[in-house]
Order: C-alpha cells, then structure tokens, then sequence
C-alpha cells in the first residue's frame, strides 16, 4: 500500500504544481479560481492534520490566497504527505473525527487518503473550466498525462 500511496500522492503533487505553473505562466489572478484552488490545497493540510491528529489547520477551508501563497502552500502540503507517507506503514487504521462544521465520522485512513486525490482532481477540472471561461489555456493534469511524463513520452506541460 505504501508504494501505491508514494506514487499517487507523487501524482497529485505533480498535478497541483503543474496547475500552479499554469497560473503562474498567465498571471492569473482571478478570485474564483484562486478560491477553488485554496479550497483543493487547504483540504491537504486539514486531512493531514486530522490523520496526525494535529490542532486544526491554519489553512482555512475556502479562504483567499494569492497565487504566491497558493505556490508555497502547494510544495509544502506535498513535502508534508510524502514524508507521512514514507514514516507510516498503517494506512488501514480508523480515524475518529469530526469535520469542519462538527459532524462526526470514522473512515479508515487509506480512504480517506484516497478521497484527497480524487477531491484534487475534482477540483484542478473546476479550475481548468474556469480557466477557459475567463480567456486563458487550461493544462492537462489526467493522471495518464503525469505518466507519460513520467515515462518520458511527452514533454512537462
């Protein structure tokens, strides 16, 4: 389960930076996709934070970011989970917790971790809708695109 987890969330690293170049390239800074894009990386650190059972995040859940922020809050949410990552061995555990407006749930942790991606993924094609709503070029962030990167068939987009 780890190398699986190392490789995902290796993925979702490479997906928010990718978008982040991409904002960065057309000097974006439209409010609504800055929000949803705070709204996708603040999510990893109240989920890692919940896991480590932590005091709450600082990140606010749908708060406002400037781009140089959201760069920042990026490379040190992906620093932060691939060190978990690398340090836990029990992804099957149960985590007890309540959510942010204080209901109560219990998932196992790899779900929950699981969930993270996909909730990224959801929200990177939110911010590549708006992206072209608003005149700019969305980039593509499939996971099969990464691996192609990865495997050196096509170039960084």
């Amino acid at each position: 389960m780890k190398q699986f987890f190392l490789k995902w969330y290796s993925y979702n690293a490479w997906a928010n930076r990718t978008i982040i170049a991409c904002l960065e390239r057309q000097s974006v800074s439209d409010e609504k996709i800055l929000t949803v894009m705070g709204h996708l990386v603040s999510a990893n650190f109240i989920w890692l934070n919940r896991i480590k059972d932590l005091p709450k995040s600082e990140y606010k859940l749908w708060g406002e970011y400037s781009l140089p922020q959201l760069k920042a809050m990026v490379e040190e949410a992906d620093k932060l989970w691939m060190e978990f990552i690398s340090a836990t061995g029990d992804f099957d555990r149960t985590l007890k917790y309540r959510n942010y407006v204080g209901d109560y749930f219990e998932n196992k942790v790899e779900q929950i971790m699981i969930h993270l991606v996909n909730h990224g993924s959801y929200h990177r094609g939110q911010v590549a809708m708006l992206l072209r709503q608003k005149g700019f070029e969305p980039v593509n962030t499939d996971y099969i695109t990464y691996d192609r990167v990865l495997s050196g068939q096509l170039a960084n987009p």
